[in-house]
Formats: structure tokens, C-alpha cells, sequence
């Protein structure tokens, strides 16, 4: 799940298009500030707040509890800060520090990113014990970062009053954070006091997280993700799948130079790296399913009042009853996002377009619109996922590794049929007493 805000009108500072190592992985090369590319990626809009940044001390009281963040360590390799990160209710950008106090960065109105210096990180304890926090107002799009050492951010100017949050971006193998083994879990807590949370392998993986979210009345919701060293096995099924296929799937993993992997890049991401390396790899697929559909319904149940919704491709395009857009053939990297061609959702969009991108690109994803029973979608449950080439086969490795099968792997891994368990991983909880982080995972 992202929670990304396009930023208009920046341009790229740098350019980075490396070849893989001599251990067949992506090489970290990290850089300075010249080396950073601006993109809709690794920025999130948010409201100007002035040419300084400003350090407040939170509201002493609130309508709705506040929901604890307590994180256990739990990582084998060196001291891990924390920082937390979102929007308030007038979407200006804050950072939660250690001493309680809500830091409003600035830009200051420069067009090249200004590092933020305030201290904004939450140095963990030792391995085995536990931090405790909590986050005092309502917020969206809040993500937890967790780094081994210290993670930089970036603040820049976007114009006609926004300031831009500068993420850490693995797409770009000099950016000045590019060595640092990091994750982040992301939350939303509402006025109401409900806090939704996640933790996404959308975009990669690195620092392994798990995470508890307990209610007032004592209840648990446990998204246990990925074991704790998972890199290195994930990594080498990668290699597996190289070796079968000729494509780059070694590649997603990033290492230091030094053949030890520490993060894995998802396909949309290495995209960003090396354009050519999955080009054309799901369109021979996307030719099969349009000659299919030619001739009989895509049915897909949009689980929403909508109901269900017939498909069927006429000339180049695919027609769904009700829908206020037609669907051209994706591209591979159509696939991979699913929020462009073909799968981009408007404001203007209907009820009827909008819960039918998240099915059909899933379907695309996933591999199974050719199978037996495709024709009905969602109603193949997780056992046919990835069972045909071609295949995300980062989305069918991640799953295999999940120790309870949950984690976001790509943007609508929430999708599943009715009644089957979701494998996204998304907990909520309306009375909230404590969102827990498990740095290093829980097995």
C-alpha cells in the first residue's frame, strides 16, 4: 500500500541506469545531495508551513486516546534509530522526535533539497527490548522508518505553497541513502481514534518488521511478514528463477559490492534501474488473454454494489458494462504498477471503473485470467497465484516466505475472493490501545 501524493513540475537532479554487479546483484553506490532525482516516487507533497522549520509541543489533550507505538528489537546487526513521519489535518508534513515534540520541517523555498537536521530520530534499545511512543494527533499517510544507523531526509521546494518530503529512494543506487539497510511499517490514525497499519513489500524489502495491533478490549491482530534474515534465501530463489528464465530477477537484490544481498527491490522498482531488463515480459500473456475474451465474458465480481460486471474485448480494447472507460492492453510496466495505462483511477471515474482496476490488474499479476475458472474474477483463491509463466515471480517468492502468507507484495494484494483470508496484511482497529513493531521480525 503507498500513501504517495504526486509532485508536479520537479525535475530529475541526476540519472543512474547500473549494470549488476560482478555477483549478479544491483550495487549500492551512495551518494551526495547532487545525486538525488526528484521524482513522484520519493516525494509527498504537503502544505508550506513558512521558511523555517518550526518545533512545537504537542496538544495536551484530544477527543480520541492516542494508540502507543511500542517497538521491540529484535534485529541482530547493529543500533537501529526510528523515525516517524506523516500528514496532519492540514496536510502539513511533521516528524514525531524522541522528546515528544511534533517537528514541521522546511524547505526554507530552495528548489534543491535541503537535508532536514533536526533531531528527528528515536534511537532503539538494545536487542530483546522494547521502546514505547505514541503519535498525539490524528495523522494519514504515517509511515515508522527503521534503519540500522542513521536515514537522511530531504525537504525541497514544490511551488504554489507546497513543500515536498524527499524519502529515501531505492530506486536510485546513489541516492545518499542507498547503503542504508532500512523498512518502515505505515499507519493512519483517524480523529475518531482508529488506526489502520501495514507493512508493504511493494516497493522492496529490507529491514524485516512485524507487527501486532492490539484493541482496548485485548484482542490481537498479528501480521508476522517475513523471518527475521530473510534477504539472503530470498535472494538466492531470485537467482533460481534467473537461471530458469534468462531475466533479471537476481537483480532486484541489492548488495554493498561485496555479494552479501541486504535489500530486494521489487519489479516495478528495478524498472526504474535497468528499463530493458522485464521489457515485453507479460505482453505475449496480455495478446492470449485478449484473444480469449474475444469470444466469452471476463465476468468480475466488483464486490461493491456495482455487482457483477461483464467484460468482453471489441477490437483493441476491453468493454466492461457500466464502466465510464474502455482498457487498452497493459504494458509490463502497467502490470507491475497498476496505477498507469490502463489501471490509472481518476476523480472523475465511476462506481463501477474503480473496483474493477484492482481486480483486473491483480488477475494480470497474479497469472490467472488463461486458468481454469479465470473467467470469474476474484474467484480464484491464493493456491492458483503464480502457478503459470509468465509470473511475477517476486510476488510468488515473497508469499512463499511469508510466515503467514500476509504482506503486501503489490498494490492490490488486498484483492481475494469473498470468504478467503487476505494476504495483504492490513489490520484496523477502532479502539486501538497499541501498534507494536517488531524490528528484526517475529520468527
Amino acid at each position: 500500500m503507498k500513501f504517495l501524493v504526486a509532485l508536479a513540475g520537479l525535475i530529475s537532479l541526476a540519472s543512474a541506469a547500473p549494470k549488476p554487479g560482478k555477483h549478479g546483484f544491483t550495487t549500492a553506490r551512495p551518494g551526495g545531495i547532487k545525486d538525488i532525482i526528484i521524482s513522484e516516487d520519493n516525494t509527498v507533497n504537503s502544505t508550506y508551513v513558512g521558511d523555517e522549520t518550526i518545533i512545537v509541543r504537542p496538544p495536551q489533550t484530544r477527543l480520541a486516546p492516542d494508540a502507543a507505538i511500542e517497538i521491540v528489537n529484535n534485529f541482530g546487526g547493529g543500533p537501529v534509530n526510528m523515525y516517524i513521519t506523516a500528514l496532519d489535518d492540514q496536510d502539513r508534513r511533521l516528524f514525531v522526535a524522541a522528546d515528544g515534540s511534533l517537528v514541521y520541517p522546511s524547505s526554507g523555498g530552495s528548489t534543491t533539497p535541503v537535508p532536514i537536521t533536526e533531531n528527528i530520530a528515536h534511537p532503539l534499545p538494545g536487542p530483546g527490548e522494547t521502546y514505547r511512543t505514541v503519535v498525539p494527533l490524528s495523522v494519514k499517510g504515517g509511515r515508522a522508518y527503521f534503519a540500522e544507523g542513521q536515514l537522511p531526509f530531504f525537504m525541497v521546494f514544490a511551488g504554489d505553497g507546497r513543500d515536498s518530503l524527499v524519502e529515501p529512494d531505492i530506486k536510485n543506487p546513489a541516492d545518499p541513502s542507498a547503503g542504508v539497510n532500512y523498512g518502515f511499517g505505515e499507519f493512519t490514525q483517524e480523529p475518531s481514534g482508529t488506526v489502520w497499519s501495514n507493512i508493504s513489500f511493494v516497493d522492496f524489502v529490507g529491514l524485516i518488521l512485524s507487527m501486532v495491533l492490539r484493541s482496548t478490549d485485548g484482542t490481537e491482530q498479528t501480521v508476522v511478514g517475513l523471518p527475521g534474515g530473510s534477504v539472503p534465501s530470498i535472494c538466492a530463489a531470485l537467482a533460481a528463477q534467473t537461471a530458469a528464465d534468462g531475466r533479471p530477477w537476481q537483480s532486484l537484490c541489492v548488495d554493498r559490492g561485496d555479494g552479501v544481498p541486504f535489500r530486494v527491490l521489487s519489479p516495478e522498482s528495478y524498472t526504474a534501474v535497468d528499463p530493458a531488463g522485464f521489457a515485453g515480459y507479460y505482453e505475449g500473456y496480455v495478446d492470449e488473454v485478449w484473444e480469449r475474451y474475444r469470444s466469452e465474458d471476463l465476468v468480475i465480481n466488483t464486490q461493491s454494489a456495482a455487482g457483477e460486471v461483464a467484460c468482453r474485448v471489441n477490437g483493441d480494447v476491453m468493454e466492461c458494462a457500466g464502466s465510464n472507460k474502455s482498457y487498452q492492453k497493459p504494458t509490463t510496466e502497467d502490470i507491475w504498477g497498476c496505477n498507469s495505462g490502463p489501471f490509472v483511477v481518476e476523480g472523475s471515474d465511476n462506481d463501477v471503473h474503480r473496483p474493477i482496476v484492482p481486480r483486473l490488474c491483480a488477475a494480470f499479476y497474479r497469472s490467472t485470467l488463461l486458468l481454469p475458472g479465470g473467467n470469474r474474477q476474484p474467484d480464484l483463491g491464493p493456491e492458483n497465484y503464480y502457478t503459470v509463466d509468465p509470473t511475477s515471480h517476486y510476488g510468488r517468492i515473497l508469499h512463499e516466505h511469508h510466515v503467514d502468507g500476509k504482506g503486501y507484495t503489490f498494490s492490490y494484494d488486498d484483492v481475494h475472493p469473498d470468504g478467503s483470508p487476505d494476504t495483504a496484511g492490513l489490520i484496523k482497529s477502532d479502539t486501538p490501545e497499541v501498534l507494536r513493531f517488531i524490528v528484526g521480525g517475529l520468527a
